[in-house]
């Protein structure tokens, strides 16, 4: 037993980054956390009222994060818990000529929320984002969430009012994908 609490303090300090609390580490998702991402993803959508536009399947994520890499998860646990995770990917600035990274999503458990996790979270994504030489984290926020925007603001963060997200899905994106299709013949 003892051999055994050995190797896993050896494999937390090897795949966990480390935070001043001692009881929370941050550590980068593997493939068996799979059903933890799509459990959090669900409990998000949920909270924001929108657990009906889930479609994503433990299949689905596996092939886009840990096969394809489109994407990169972290975990925070307290206690050896998970507790909240953040899902995120590069984009990339044309007027900076940099990459940046985009903050999906970002999820604390309730019973969890107003412990500054969040907040260590994000901390740990700016550093990331330093390191891995990009310009800029970004992210996007509902507007009714008060409490993020004043976490947010706080931080230093800024709302981009000039631009609008726009989205082309369904029967809108098979139908621009055919105008180029029928632009080849």
């Amino acid at each position: 037993m003892r051999h055994a609490l050995t190797r896993l303090k050896e494999w937390v300090a090897l795949h966990s980054i480390e935070t001043r609390d001692e009881n929370f580490i941050i550590r980068f998702a593997e493939k068996k956390d799979t059903a933890l991402i799509l459990r959090f993803i669900k409990e998000l959508a949920s909270y924001e009222e929108e657990l009906s536009k889930v479609t994503a399947t433990e299949k689905v994520l596996m092939g886009s994060l840990f096969e394809r890499h489109e994407a990169e998860v972290i975990i925070g646990e307290y206690q050896e818990k998970p507790i909240g995770f953040a899902l995120f990917h590069h984009n990339f600035s044309t007027f900076l000529g940099k990459a940046g990274i985009h903050l999906v999503d970002l999820y604390i458990i309730p019973q969890m929320r107003g412990n500054g996790f969040g907040r260590k979270i994000l901390s740990y994504l700016a550093h990331l984002t330093v390191e891995r030489q990009c310009e800029r984290l970004e992210w996007w926020c509902h507007d009714w969430n008060e409490r993020a925007i004043k976490l947010y603001k706080k931080l230093g963060a800024f709302p981009l009012d000039e631009l609008k997200i726009y989205r082309l899905k369904g029967d809108a994106l098979d139908n621009l994908s055919n105008d180029y299709l029928r632009q080849k013949k």
